[in-house]
């Protein structure tokens, strides 16, 4: 897996874990506080019920470690293996009060996670051998940003930017704002830092030639079709990075790279990705 800062993993868990908990639980679970033996011990196995790539398992640990801080939690795969149906994920060993109250947070998290995983790397293994760069975009569950960018890394693809503040992107309603493409680059690359890149939205050839024109670093074609898309970089050639977005179908990736671009950017690789059927069985400890 390719890196990623692990502090921002862990302050966005602590979070959302604790939201997640809030919710969940409230004032109290209700059922689980009635257990005959409130101090019994059990032991958890997180089960695949179908084929995935693994994302999450540190997050399901922390879950666990919120209602008990020393929870034996095991495994034997890291996040980005893959695992078979009738795969034991984890194991945890712990008081039966902490499996039963924090078992649906923790496999939620897992669940999401490893279904975005599972979803980039369908995507990934179409684009074998091939060049070009696949990357996500912000179409993603507010609150959620970060670990769900963290999954499109362990299932194998990139990250575009994280959000507005790390990146210069204009955008077809900027450019209406700034009052044209040459306005908006030549203002915003007065503003900003010679280090960043300046990238640009455009929707046809007379937009690329506009974009080239006004110096732009990156130029992002969105919604072209592939004859265009090939002229567009045709046009370029070269003198910029270029992004193809819009609509993009894991049946079209093979196409796109034999194109020249060098980035594709799929908003499908986080926004169409379905939860990996997980389950935990929960056994008394002997």
């Amino acid at each position: 897996m390719k890196s990623f800062d692990s502090s921002l993993i862990s302050s966005h868990t602590d979070h959302l874990i604790d939201l997640a908990i809030a919710e969940d639980i409230g004032s109290g679970d209700i059922t689980t506080n009635h257990l005959p033996d409130p101090l019994a011990r059990g032991r958890g196995k997180i089960v695949a019920k179908e084929p995935a790539v693994v994302a999450g398992l540190e997050i399901a640990k922390r879950t666990f470690e919120k209602f008990e801080p020393d929870v034996d939690f095991s495994s034997n795969f890291r996040d980005g293996d893959s695992v078979s149906a009738g795969d034991v994920i984890a194991e945890i060993n712990c008081s039966m009060r902490t499996l039963l109250t924090g078992e649906r947070i923790a496999l939620n998290f897992l669940q999401r996670l490893s279904g975005i995983a599972t979803n980039v790397r369908s995507y990934v293994e179409e684009l074998k051998d091939e060049k070009i760069r696949l990357v996500d975009t912000r179409k993603t569950v507010p609150g959620w940003r970060v670990l769900e960018k963290y999954a499109v890394r362990v299932g194998g693809a990139h990250n575009h930017r994280m959000g507005l503040y790390d990146g210069v992107l204009i955008k077809d309603n900027h450019i209406e704002a700034f009052g044209g493409i040459k306005n908006a680059i030549d203002h915003i690359r007065k503003q900003v830092s010679h280090l960043i890149k300046i990238e640009i939205e455009t929707s046809d050839l007379n937009e690329v030639n506009q974009a080239l024109n006004a110096g732009a670093d990156v130029i992002m074609l969105d919604n072209m079709g592939l004859e265009e898309i090939r002229a567009a970089v045709d046009l370029i050639n070269g003198q910029a990075i270029v992004e193809v977005s819009g609509r993009v179908c894991k049946t079209d990736l093979k196409r796109l790279a034999k194109t020249g671009v060098d980035i594709v950017s799929v908003g499908a690789l986080i926004h169409a990705a379905v939860f990996v059927d997980i389950s935990m069985r929960i056994t008394p400890s002997s």
